[in-house]
């Protein structure tokens, strides 16, 4: 007999909730739940990778550990007990700089890893940490700490009452938000509309979220930083600087200095750099400014670029000047039930307190740059990396020059991955262990909540019981947690006890524990709300939560300062030749998903989109196999022409390229693509963070009577 459970997907961001039809271990069917607060009935093609991935035959239930060439399934103790050993002896051995880890952007969908994993990465005693943030949003983060007092400071759109939405560089129709949960971005793209509002676009593709909006500009990659600054000096000029509520939050004399900073970069100068009209831009400057309720909202891409940092420090500034933060329409931020985000010690700014071996790129939030990962592991000396581990991550796809990732990973001593398939990166590992996941595991969006458009909360229970003899996520990091501090642990017994029972604790409780502090709901009230509750809508509180030393708003910071001056040496500079940008399929999420039929089929994604122009000119004609060659590599792949891409630009999308050796995802084989990370260069960095610099990669294009790249 059949029953219907809910429970929220955790595929991206958008949080969408889902009607699941069980019977017994077999899903029949999954929908969009419409009694969900939040997403009310939407969800995308992916939600049917939630049953996909459980029925997956690659997907892995149990360790395996790769002997004489060749995988052989063991057990969790046996794979436990080695894996600490080794990692144990590495820290003996070298010391623990001598051991990296690298975390996926699947692990913020998973509630057991992002309660646990925290204590295993303190077990390690590395400053070797690695994530998808700086191949993504690291300078959102680096802005919300210097401007608002902590990294998770991030002020989210409130497209739901907004009358003027500027998208730069994103694509939400696509990601259903990205850094701004948002289901169904269609809808609220048609409802700001039918109130009377605008939604304009600017973008070197005519993306999909372009093809719904009410104007869309193209515009050079690398250049938005010219037209944000131009904005910024604009409402100085034109004295439209209008702080509202927040006037006494912002020091006046650092609005002074920031309108002198600012003088440089005018229309005429944003018109050069970018490619558009300075009618155009003056239009777009007065419009925005003269709607009531106006946002500017920029992402990938203007975050994957040179100057990522200075760009979103810069859309921060536009919404606080034109009176758009804090206010209902603009950018607002939330108050989830389970808070994240804890008062910072006094004068704690987790930026640069370390610098990588190789390049001395600055750390920030514990974290080092994905974009020295090769090097670390490569470069002989002290404190070189001769163990990794990866969980829920495949940077060999993922992360700037992967090819040369994947090089680097074959030479280390040891390797470990906590992940559910042998994929590009897995591959390289000594063991492997993968946790439940999916259908089969508790959750609740501890994250993606902090950056919903409403404030709303749901748990799940698992739509499927995991099978006997597997591990939730949590349990393989605490039982590594226990072997690793093993030796360290108090001889109190007492305060031993207290240590263990923490480590032994399940995500559930800590939930429960969460959402005691944040007084706002508890688990018996999302026990009684099987769809999830509406919280509300977001309301102003900056003033009561802002985190600086001083409790100010702080629209300066000398790291600022010193970057528009790096900037600066680039005004005169030129672009020749074509340029790589990404893109992102809304069947597809990173490099993950492709193992299911259904998300794969159909007609074939993994093209070169290129201009008409652009192609004449190097005698392109649609579907013919194009090599595009970078400073690190080269790939060859189909041709797609199009009048969507901008001439002078061309465009992969993100994620593919698993004709790789090694590989056993039979699926994503079949279909396997080049992965556009085989041309982007790990020395093209933003140099303020060492954010990898994906987008706007130089590139030269050539027919090909080859077969697609093998590796």
């Amino acid at each position: 007999m059949s029953t219907i459970k809910y429970r929220t997907c955790s595929l991206c961001e958008a949080m969408c909730g889902l009607a699941i039809e069980v019977n017994g271990k077999e899903v029949l069917s999954v929908k969009g739940d419409e009694s969900d607060p939040f997403s009310k009935g939407y969800i995308c093609p992916k939600a049917v990778g939630m049953k996909d991935i459980y029925d997956d035959p690659d997907r892995l239930k149990r360790p395996v550990k790769k002997v004489d060439g060749a995988w052989v399934e063991i057990s969790w103790e046996e794979a436990f007990d080695e894996v600490a050993e080794k990692l144990l002896s590495m820290q003996a051995k070298y010391g623990p700089q001598s051991i990296g880890i690298y975390s996926g952007n699947p692990s913020a969908h998973n509630l057991g890893t992002l309660l646990t994993i925290p204590d295993f990465i303190r077990s390690l005693k590395t400053k070797n940490r690695f994530s998808a943030t700086s191949i993504d949003q690291l300078p959102h983060h680096l802005a919300a700490q210097y401007m608002y007092g902590h990294p998770f400071m991030i002020p989210i759109p409130d497209i739901d009452r907004t009358d003027f939405w500027l998208i730069i560089g994103g694509n939400p129709l696509v990601s259903n938000g990205s850094l701004m949960t948002a289901p169904n971005c269609r809808g609220k793209i048609r409802d700001i509309q039918e109130r009377g509002g605008q939604v304009v676009v600017i973008d070197p593709r005519y993306t999909e979220t372009a093809r719904k909006s009410d104007q869309h500009h193209f515009v050079k990659p690398q250049s938005d930083v010219w037209l944000l600054l131009a904005m910024i000096n604009y409402i100085f000029k034109n004295k439209k600087v209008n702080l509202r509520h927040l006037i006494n939050l912002v020091p006046a004399e650092e609005l002074q200095a920031l309108a002198i900073a600012m003088q440089p970069y005018s229309i005429e100068v944003a018109a050069r750099k970018t490619g558009m009209t300075v009618e155009n831009i003056t239009s777009l400057f007065d419009a925005f400014l003269a709607a009531d309720k106006a946002v500017c909202y920029g992402r990938m891409g203007v975050s994957v670029v040179e100057f990522g940092s200075l760009s979103q420090w810069a859309i921060n500034l536009i919404n606080l000047l034109s009176g758009n933060v804090d206010r209902a329409g603009g950018q607002m931020f939330t108050t989830p039930a389970f808070e994240i985000i804890q008062k910072p010690s006094k004068g704690k700014t987790k930026f640069n307190r370390w610098q990588s071996r190789v390049r001395k790129l600055p750390e920030f939030g514990g974290e080092l740059p994905c974009s020295t990962i090769a090097e670390e592991i490569m470069t002989p000396g002290e404190g070189q990396i001769k163990c990794m581990i990866t969980n829920a991550g495949n940077p060999v796809l993922s992360t700037s020059n992967g090819k040369q990732v994947g090089t680097a990973f074959e030479q280390l001593e040891f390797m470990v991955s906590i992940d559910i398939y042998i994929n590009e990166t897995t591959q390289y590992a000594d063991i492997i262990l993968p946790p439940a996941t999916g259908l089969e595991v508790p959750h609740y969006d501890t994250v993606f909540n902090l950056f919903a458009i409403r404030n709303t909360a749901k748990f799940s229970e698992p739509v499927i019981p995991k099978e006997d003899g597997a591990k939730y996520d949590y349990e393989i990091f605490q039982a590594l947690t226990k072997r690793m501090i093993a030796d360290e642990l108090p001889t109190d017994e007492k305060v031993k006890a207290k240590i263990l029972y923490k480590l032994g604790m399940k995500p559930k409780d800590m939930l429960a524990f969460g959402l005691k502090m944040g007084g706002q709901i508890t688990m018996e009230d999302l026990a009684n709300h099987p769809h999830g509750i509406d919280l509300g809508p977001m309301v102003p509180n900056l003033i009561d939560r802002i985190m600086t030393e001083d409790g100010q708003v702080k629209v300066m910071a000398e790291i600022y300062l010193k970057d528009l001056e790096r900037l600066n040496k680039t005004i005169d500079q030129t672009t020749d030749g074509l340029v790589l940008i990404g893109r992102r399929h809304l069947r597809s999420n990173n490099s993950w998903m492709h193992n299911s039929v259904r998300l794969v089929k159909g007609r074939e994604r993994c093209t070169l989109l290129i201009h008409p122009d652009d192609a004449n000119a190097h005698n392109i004609v649609e579907g013919a196999e194009v090599t595009v060659q970078s400073k690190v590599g080269q790939v060859t792949l189909p041709a797609e022409i199009s009048e969507e891409i901008m001439a002078g630009v061309v465009s992969i999308p993100h994620g593919w390229g698993h004709k790789r050796k090694g590989v056993k995802m039979a699926i994503a084989q079949a279909h396997a693509g080049v992965s556009c990370n085989d041309l982007t260069d790990e020395n093209l960095i933003d140099q303020l963070t060492g954010n990898a610099a994906v987008n706007g990669v130089p590139v030269s294009i050539a027919n090909s009577k080859t077969t697609k790249t093998e590796y």
